[in-house]
This record gives C-alpha cells, sequence and structure tokens, in this order.
C-alpha cells in the first residue's frame, strides 16, 4: 500500500510539474554561413574547372590546373570574407559616430525618432517619457539604444574579420579538394572525371540537404537537388568549353 501511494504521489508530482521556458536559438549563425559560402564555391567551381581541363586527357594537367586554382581561389575567398567582415565594422563605426553627434546637436529630433520607433508597439508619448529621460542621462546607452532599434546595427566581433577569412578559405580548399582527389589516383583522364562526378555529386547532395535543414527545413530535400543541378550546370558549361575550343596539332 505504502510503495503505491508513492507511485501515485511522483506520478502527480510529475504531471504537476511547473512548465520550464527553454528556448533553443540557433548559435554561431555567422560561421556556419561562411561555411556555406566556403564549401558552396569550393565544391562547384573545381569540380567545373577540373571537368573541363580533364577533356585534354591528361590528369596531370587537371590537378595542376586544379591546384593553382585552389590555392589562389582559397586566398580569393579567405581575403573576401576579411574585407567584408572589415567593412561591417567600419560602417557600424561610421554610424555610431552620426548618432554621437546627433545626440548632442539635435536631442529633440532624437527623441521623435524614439517615439516613432516605439508607437507602433502601442506606446504613446506619455509612456515613452520616462524612458527617454532615463536615456537622456545615459548619452552613451541613448547611442546604443539608437543603433539597435533605430539602425538594427550590431557592434561586429573584433576579431570577426581574420574567424571569416579563415572559415571561408579553408572551407573552400577543403571542399575544392573533393573533386581533385580521384586525378590524383587515376592516369586516365576521362575514368577519373566520372569517379570525380560521382563523389562531387554525392557531396553536393549531403551538402546541400544540411545546408537546407539549418536554414529552412522545410526545403532539406529540394535544396539538395538545386545544390546539385548548380554544380552539375557549372561543370557541364566548363567541360563543353573546353572540349569545344579547337585543338592545336600535336608535334610529332
Amino acid at each position: 500500500m505504502a510503495s503505491l501511494l508513492n507511485k501515485l504521489r511522483r506520478r502527480r508530482s510529475h504531471e504537476y510539474a511547473p512548465y520550464q521556458h527553454l528556448e533553443r536559438h540557433f548559435e554561431s549563425a555567422e560561421i556556419v554561413r561562411d561555411t556555406i559560402i566556403g564549401l558552396s564555391d569550393g565544391l562547384t567551381v573545381p569540380f567545373a574547372l577540373a571537368a573541363g581541363l580533364s577533356s585534354l586527357g591528361s590528369s596531370k594537367i587537371v590537378i595542376y590546373g586544379g591546384a593553382a586554382e585552389l590555392v589562389s581561389g582559397a586566398i580569393s575567398m579567405g581575403l573576401g570574407g576579411y574585407l567584408a567582415a572589415r567593412s561591417e565594422i567600419d560602417h557600424y563605426k561610421t554610424e555610431r559616430h552620426r548618432e554621437e553627434r546627433e545626440v548632442i546637436e539635435c536631442p529633440e529630433d532624437e527623441e521623435e525618432e524614439i517615439v516613432e520607433i516605439l508607437e507602433p508597439y502601442g506606446l504613446d508619448r506619455e509612456t515613452i517619457q520616462p524612458l527617454i529621460e532615463k536615456l537622456k542621462r545615459d548619452p552613451e546607452k541613448w547611442v546604443d539604444f539608437m543603433m539597435k532599434f533605430e539602425l538594427n546595427l550590431e557592434m561586429p566581433d573584433p576579431r570577426r574579420s581574420w574567424i571569416s577569412a579563415l572559415t571561408i578559405g579553408s572551407s573552400y580548399f577543403l571542399g575544392g579538394l573533393i573533386p581533385l582527389l580521384p586525378y590524383c589516383f587515376i592516369d586516365d583522364a576521362t575514368f577519373a572525371l566520372y569517379i570525380s562526378v560521382a563523389i562531387t555529386s554525392l557531396t553536393l547532395l549531403v551538402f546541400g540537404f544540411i545546408k537546407s535543414r539549418l536554414v529552412n527545413p522545410n526545403s532539406a530535400v529540394s535544396g539538395a537537388i538545386q545544390t546539385l543541378l548548380i554544380g552539375a550546370i557549372a561543370a557541364g558549361a566548363s567541360y563543353g568549353i573546353v572540349y569545344l575550343l579547337p585543338q592545336e596539332p600535336q608535334m610529332v
């Protein structure tokens, strides 16, 4: 009887346990975005180049050309990510300096902007006034408020530029290695192309599926197919262009 009562107590305490609100937000979105950018280009550009060069019939040409493009492309993509991140930081600093000047030179206009920001949420001037007075006593917080709610800007991480450069560059390099690997072990460029197509197509499908799951889980399958089609079109165009170019006669 005692054991039955204990079971009922445990069940009742479990049924009426307080609800816990757990928020699970997606973190590291910027790193994931940079990884997607690097892998997307790394899987398609070297793949297309290798497919085009394979029409020349030499795996060595594919390896040399692909390796050169892989290194230069990774450096170029990394520098592009670095400059983009630096531009975000510079833009934030420029806008913040402008807001600091406006808070000092035309505070009345800035007060009206606060009202305009909050009025759509059902807050009238009388309700907002204590907030305005509070912000006026701390100009730094006032500028922070305007940067976030008027301009929708937040200070980027100062390390962001280097992290972005390394993430995009390394992702591009790793992605570009996949379509080139078969040519390193197979002398017949045509056969190596078939293996490269199979491996890269599978990788594009998996990558497209994972990317879509992170961005929009409801379109994971269509996202995988779309990623594969983009890579296939790029590779087919590159192969066709090189194949159709007039070949120079070989010297005997």
